[in-house]
């Protein structure tokens, strides 16, 4: 694939990611936004430690004298795909269906990037798989919603407690 499709890929994800900010409702927004910055701070450490240990690599990325990470995905998708996972998070439902629901997200995720890493330059596997990727988004997607618990934990459209007295 040509390197300049894969800089119109980066730039459809952009504009897909801000989409995706209208669709969170306005009651959520705090915290889509602790969810977002809260996953901004994960992704940069992890993917900078993923880089750095050649786990894998980034060959055409935004800023590439800075950084060797993924801008896009690290700073701008995730975190907003986060966000709205945060956001219509079902909190009244079954461990099975919130498993489920993890499993969603993490599988809509992990498959367009087996996908960008077999046809694309946008990021390459070196000793990471598939499921690497699914697990350390299993991981981060539930550090990020227990952070965000704990975050509102008198608020109860967020979490199952009711405020203290």
């Amino acid at each position: 694939m040509s390197i300049r499709l894969d800089h119109w890929i980066l730039l459809g994800v952009w504009v897909l990611s801000f989409l995706l900010l209208f669709f969170i409702p306005r009651d959520k927004r705090r915290l889509a936004l602790i969810a977002y910055l809260f996953k901004q701070s994960i992704t940069y450490l992890l993917g900078l430690v993923a880089v750095e240990y050649g786990f894998l690599e980034y060959p055409v990325r935004e800023l590439a004298k800075v950084n060797r990470t993924s801008f896009t995905y690290e700073y701008m998708a995730y975190p907003v795909i986060c966000a709205v996972f945060n956001a219509y998070y079902p909190v009244e439902s079954s461990r099975l269906r919130k498993f489920l629901y993890y499993a969603a997200f993490c599988t809509a995720l992990t498959i367009p990037e087996v996908l960008l890493e077999r046809y694309t330059e946008l990021v390459r596997y070196i000793h990471w798989h598939w499921w690497t990727t699914w697990l350390s988004l299993l991981v981060t997607f539930f550090a990020t919603r227990s952070f965000c618990v704990l975050f509102f934990k008198n608020i109860s459209r967020y979490t199952k407690e009711t405020k203290s007295p």
